[in-house]
C-alpha cells in the first residue's frame, strides 16, 4: 500500500506488538515516521477482523492531510471535527458505524463526549474495535511542553474499553513527562519503545541577540534564500512586524498567530504547506501537525519556554532528511521575560520548580560552549557516543540506538531525568564544533554584579534595573548616576574590566539559577534572592562563552532544481526532475493537498534517474505503493517520456 521496501529503526518491532493486540508507548522523532507504527497496525487488524482503528489528534490541518495522504495510497479514512457540516459528519458516522473505515481520525474533546462513546459502545459490542492510537501522547502531562486538559480525559479509552489495544506516540517528552504519560493514560503494562532523539541533518546554531531582525534576515539570505522556513516569535505583534519586514527585504512572508480571523490562519497555513519557498513567521499557535518535508529551516528569534519546545519547534525542519538549520537568537530579556511568566503563573510552587528547572536547562543549551547536540540528547536522558563525530556527514538521516523496555519502569533519573552530557563527544554539525568560542570564568563579575544590587539598595532604599547597575559597575558617569549619588558608592567602576556584553551574560546566568529575583511590578528591577549567598561566597562558578560575531562560513546552497542527497542526475535527470515536480504540484492542486502527499521528492528523483518507459519500471521505487501505480502509474511514464 505505501510503497515501502523497508521498516526504519523500529518501526518493525512497534508494528508486530501492536498487530498481535499490544499496548505501546513510542517516542520517535519528528520526521521518524510514527503515523507509519499505528497506520499498518490499523490496517492489518482490520484486514483480521478486529474493526476499526481510531486516532485522537488534535489538529484539523493534520487529520485532513493524514486522511488525503492515507487515501492516496488507497486506505479507507475519515475524520470527524469542526470542519464537517452536521450532514456530512452524519455520514462519517454511519460509515464508521457499518464498519466502512480502517482508520477514524478525532479530536480528544470529540472522542470523551457521550454521543461518541456510544458509538464506540456500539463497535466495541459487535468486536469491531481494532485499535486507540494517542498521537501527540506529550498533550496529557502537565510536565510537557504543550498541556492539553482535554487528554486527561482519555483515561476513560483503557477504563471502558479495556480489551482496546492502545499505542500512544509523542516526538517529546523527558523521563519526568513520560511518566506522567504513563500514569495518566494508564500505560503501566505497556512496552515502551524510545528512539534516537538525534536529527543528525539538522545544524544546531544559536547566537546572542543583538539585533534580532537584522541577524535574523542576514541568516536566510546567507544560507535559505527561496527556502521554506518558519520564524517562531513569542508575541503576536512580533510575528507581524517580523512577517512585514521580511516581506519589505523580499522574501515571500506570512504571519500565523490566534489572534488572526479564522480564515486568514487558514489560508496562510494551507499557502505554507502547499507552496515551495515560503517562510511562515508564527507564535507556537502554528505547531503541531506540519508535515512538510522540505522546511530548511526553524529560527527563534525569542527563547522557547524549556527544551522540550525547542527540539519540538525546531524538530519541523528537515523531516525529508536533507540539511537543515535550527537557529535561535536569545538575550538577557527572554530570561527575564521567561522567569517572570514562571513566577507569576497561577500554579503550585512545585510544577513552577520544575519549570524554573527545563528553562535553566534551556540557558545552559544557550549558553553552553561544548557540543549543542551532546547536550541536547543528555537532556532526554540520550548519551551521544564520544567517538561519533561528524565523520558520519551531517546529511545522513537515521535513529541511532533504540530501547525498549516496560511503560512502567520508566524512571526519573534525577528531578528531570536528564543524563550528563557525554564528555568529549561531539557532533561536527553544530555552530560550538565548527566554530568552537572561547570561554571566560565570570565568578568574579558575578560576585561584583551581587554586591553592586546589595550596595544600590542599602543606599537608596529601592531597586533598579540592570542597565543602571551596569553603568555603576563600569563607572559610567550618566545623569541618574548622579541623581541618586552613586558616584560614590564603594562598587562604582569596579567592574570597568568587563563589557556590557559580558555582565548581561552573566547576569542571565545569574537570573537563571535563581541569584538574582526580577521584579516585574516594579519595572524589572532587580533584587537579590537566597541563592545569592553561594555566589557571592565564591560557592559557585559562573563559566561563560565569549561573544562570538564571527559567522560560520556559508552553506553551499542547493539549487532549487537539484535532487536529495545521494542522488547525481545527469542533465537530462535534472529535466525530467523538474518536469516531475511541475506535473506534481498540478496533480496536488486538483486534489486540495500538499505535494509531499502525491510524491516525496526523493520518489520524482528516482523515477528522473532511472527514466522508466514501462509500468513494470516504476515496481520497487520506494514510494509507490498499488494504489498510486494505478493512479499515477501511465501520467508519469507521460511526464518521462515527454
Amino acid at each position: 500500500m505505501f510503497g515501502y521496501e523497508q521498516f526504519r529503526g523500529p518501526q518493525q518491532a512497534i508494528v508486530e506488538h501492536v498487530v498481535a493486540g499490544g499496548d505501546a508507548l513510542v517516542l520517535m522523532p519528528t520526521g521518524g515516521g510514527k503515523s507509519l507504527c499505528y497506520q499498518i497496525p490499523a490496517i492489518a487488524r482490520q484486514q483480521a477482523g478486529c474493526g476499526i482503528t481510531i486516532v485522537v489528534s488534535p489538529l484539523i490541518a493534520l487529520m485532513h492531510d493524514q486522511v488525503g495522504a492515507l487515501h492516496e495510497a488507497g486506505v479507507e479514512a475519515a475524520f470527524l471535527n469542526s470542519s464537517l457540516s452536521s450532514e456530512q459528519a452524519a455520514q462519517v458516522e454511519k460509515r464508521l458505524l457499518r464498519g466502512e473505515i480502517t482508520l477514524l481520525y478525532a479530536a480528544p474533546e470529540r472522542v470523551t463526549t457521550p454521543r461518541f462513546l456510544a458509538q464506540l459502545d456500539s463497535l466495541a459490542e459487535r468486536g469491531q474495535l481494532a485499535l486507540f492510537a494517542i498521537d501527540e501522547a506529550h498533550c496529557v502531562s502537565q510536565w510537557g511542553h504543550d498541556f492539553r486538559p482535554e487528554y486527561r480525559a482519555l483515561s476513560v479509552l483503557h477504563e471502558r474499553f479495556a480489551g482496546v489495544p492502545r499505542i500512544a506516540l509523542t516526538a517529546t517528552a523527558d523521563a519526568l513527562t513520560r511518566a506522567d504519560i504513563v500514569e495518566r493514560l494508564q500505560l503501566e503494562e505497556a512496552r515502551q519503545f524510545v528512539s534516537s532523539f538525534d536529527r543528525p541533518n539538522i545544524r544546531y546554531t544559536i547566537v546572542e541577540k543583538k539585533d534580532a531582525s537584522t541577524q535574523l534576515l542576514r541568516f536566510i539570505e546567507r544560507e535559505h534564500e527561496e527556502d521554506a522556513g518558519i520564524v517562531y516569535c513569542q508575541s503576536r505583534r512580533k510575528v507581524e512586524d517580523t512577517a512585514q519586514a521580511l516581506c519589505d527585504a523580499g522574501l515571500k512572508a506570512l504571519p500565523y498567530h490566534a489572534g488572526l480571523d479564522p480564515a486568514v490562519r487558514q489560508t496562510n497555513q494551507d499557502r505554507f504547506l502547499r507552496e515551495e519557498g515560503l517562510v511562515m513567521v508564527a507564535t507556537i499557535a502554528f505547531g503541531m501537525g506540519i508535515d512538510k518535508p522540505d522546511v530548511r529551516f526553524v529560527a527563534h528569534l525569542d527563547m522557547p519556554k524549556n527544551i522540550e519546545g525547542y527540539y519540538q519547534e525546531t524538530g519541523r525542519a528537515g523531516r525529508d532528511g536533507l540539511p537543515a538549520d535550527a537557529w535561535m537568537t536569545y538575550g538577557l530579556q527572554d530570561v527575564v521575560n521567561q522567569r517572570r511568566m514562571i513566577d507569576e503563573s497561577p500554579a503550585g510552587e512545585e510544577f513552577k520548580q520544575v519549570m524554573r528547572g527545563k528553562l535553566d536547562a534551556l540557558l545552559s543549551l544557550a549558553e553552553g560552549t561544548d557540543c549543542r547536540r551532546v547536550r541536547l540528547l543528555a537532556y532526554f536522558g540520550e548519551i551521544y557516543p564520544v567517538n561519533q563525530a561528524s565523520a558520519a556527514g551531517p546529511s545522513q538521516g537515521g535513529h541511532g540506538p533504540t530501547s525498549e523496555q516496560s511503560a512502567g519502569q520508566a524512571g526519573t533519573e534525577g528531578q528531570q531525568g536528564h543524563e550528563v552530557p557525554s564528555v568529549g563527544a561531539r557532533c561536527g554539525n553544530c555552530d560550538n564544533c565548527l566554530n568552537p568560542p572561547a570561554v571566560w570564568d565570570g565568578t568574579d563579575a558575578a560576585r561584583k554584579l551581587l554586591s553592586c544590587i546589595y550596595r544600590v539598595h542599602q543606599s537608596s532604599g529601592i531597586s533598579f534595573g540592570a542597565g543602571h547597575l551596569m553603568d555603576i559597575l563600569r563607572g559610567k558617569d550618566t545623569e541618574k548616576v548622579r541623581q541618586f549619588g552613586h558616584e560614590t558608592l564603594s562598587t562604582f567602576g569596579i567592574g570597568a574590566e568587563f563589557s556590557e556584553v559580558q555582565l548581561r551574560g552573566v547576569l542571565r546566568q545569574l537570573i537563571a539559577i535563581g541569584a538574582v529575583a526580577v521584579d516585574a511590578q516594579a519595572f524589572n528591577t532587580l533584587q537579590l534572592t537566597e541563592g545569592s549567598r553561594a555566589v557571592l561566597k565564591g560557592e559557585v562558578t559562573i563559566r561563560l562563552r565569549e561573544s562570538v560575531s564571527t559567522p560560520t562560513a556559508k552553506r553551499a546552497r542547493r539549487p532549487g532544481s537539484v535532487a536529495p542527497a545521494g542522488i547525481n542526475l545527469g542533465v537530462d535527470a535534472q529535466a525530467r526532475f523538474i518536469n516531475l515536480k511541475s506535473w506534481r504540484a498540478e496533480v496536488a492542486r486538483e486534489h486540495n493537498l500538499p505535494a509531499y502527499v502525491i510524491f516525496h521528492d526523493a520518489t520524482l528523483a528516482t523515477i528522473a534517474e532511472r527514466a522508466p518507459q514501462t509500468l513494470d519500471d516504476l515496481q520497487g521505487i520506494s514510494g509507490i505503493g498499488a494504489k498510486k501505480m494505478e493512479a499515477y502509474g501511465e501520467e508519469v511514464l507521460r511526464v518521462v517520456g515527454g
